[in-house]
């Protein structure tokens, strides 16, 4: 009795994912237009400019001290707690989780795994490109000053830019970048930014963040997303890969082996031979034996030489002798039969 292997979660998953190997026709993928490149190169100048204004200890710095001595968390008392609530949505770790739940459903649905990896990608960088100038630049937040006035740069902090603001860039900026519809994309667009510049401004309320961190995470932030399209390359091969790695993994476990079909190839037409009059004369003569069915399906009979009779014409031949075994009773065909006694009066 044979019986069929049961499969496992990780196996209906793939399934469902082969069900449309490829991606859906109304999902575009964004490319690197002049548009994007442009926007690209005004916000690294922007990042540049800030940067260069923090190490100069401009009018940046000034306003960076005005604000931390306004004390927001003090004027306004009154919305701390839903501050406090509020600022969660820029946290790496909720975010990511709550993110990745639902661009795994929407890779469920559209059997394809470029959300989730597009996701991934974005955090890398995110980790990257953020955790680097961080170290790198040292700044000290406003409750770890040491100088009224100074940049507080340099000082192995870990402040400069905001990572609470370019990870709500990134995390909510990343659903309008992967939206299926313009309109999609330009309403979670608005969402994303304003829910960014709440998290950005709600660093500085509660003091943990100088004005000039948020304006630089808005920017490393939006600088991930503008530079996304150049890695779809590299999204298309590990998705490839990863559903390569899934066909070997198959191959060892079950024992057979997945070979792609061939496409099969038109015949190719046959040039005509030239054929001489004797050749045509002998073809034509063997053309209507061989259209004919009845030819082809049963190979010719041979008669033993003699003139034939029809088969209703010939007379019955007796064998010579009986198969049956011998009996009293029973006498050879074409004798005459004697009259059997009769017994009783």
């Amino acid at each position: 009795m044979r019986t069929e292997r049961k499969l496992t979660r990780l196996d209906r998953v793939f399934a469902r994912l082969d069900r449309e190997p490829e991606r859906p026709a109304h999902i575009d993928v964004p490319r690197m237009t002049r548009h994007r490149i442009v926007l690209f190169a005004s916000t690294l100048a922007f990042y540049v400019a800030i940067v260069w204004a923090v190490v100069i200890t401009s009018w940046l710095v000034r306003l960076d001290w005005q604000v931390m001595f306004f004390r927001p968390y003090q004027q306004w008392a009154e919305i701390h707690a839903f501050i406090d609530y509020y600022v969660v949505l820029g946290q790496r770790g909720p975010t990511a989780v709550m993110i990745a739940a639902w661009l795994g459903w929407r890779s469920w649905r559209q059997h394809t795994l470029r959300p989730l990896l597009a996701l991934g990608v974005s955090l890398l960088l995110l980790n990257v490109t953020v955790g680097a100038a961080k170290l790198g630049m040292g700044r000290l937040g406003p409750h770890y000053a040491t100088t009224v006035g100074s940049n507080e740069m340099w000082l192995d902090g870990d402040i400069f830019p905001s990572g609470h603001t370019a990870n709500a860039v990134v995390t909510w900026g990343i659903l309008a970048y992967l939206a299926s519809t313009p309109r999609a994309r330009r309403w979670l667009s608005a969402l994303s930014a304003v829910t960014s510049l709440g998290v950005g401004l709600s660093t500085v309320y509660l003091g943990t963040h100088w004005l000039s961190d948020v304006l630089l995470g808005w920017a490393a932030g939006l600088l991930i997303l503008l530079a996304l399209p150049w890695f779809e390359p590299l999204i298309a091969r590990s998705e490839a890969w990863i559903f390569d790695l899934r066909d070997r993994w198959r191959e060892r476990r079950t024992g057979t082996v997945i070979v792609p079909v061939a496409p099969v190839e038109a015949p190719v037409p046959l040039k005509p031979c030239p054929v001489s009059a004797e050749g045509e004369a002998a073809a034509r003569e063997v053309a209507p034996a061989a259209r004919s069915p009845r030819a082809t399906a049963h190979p010719p009979v041979y008669l033993a030489p003699g003139p034939h009779t029809a088969r209703a014409e010939r007379t019955p031949v007796t064998p010579a002798g009986s198969r049956r075994p011998p009996h009293t009773d029973r006498v050879p065909r074409g004798t005459a039969q004697t009259a059997r006694p009769l017994t009783g009066g």
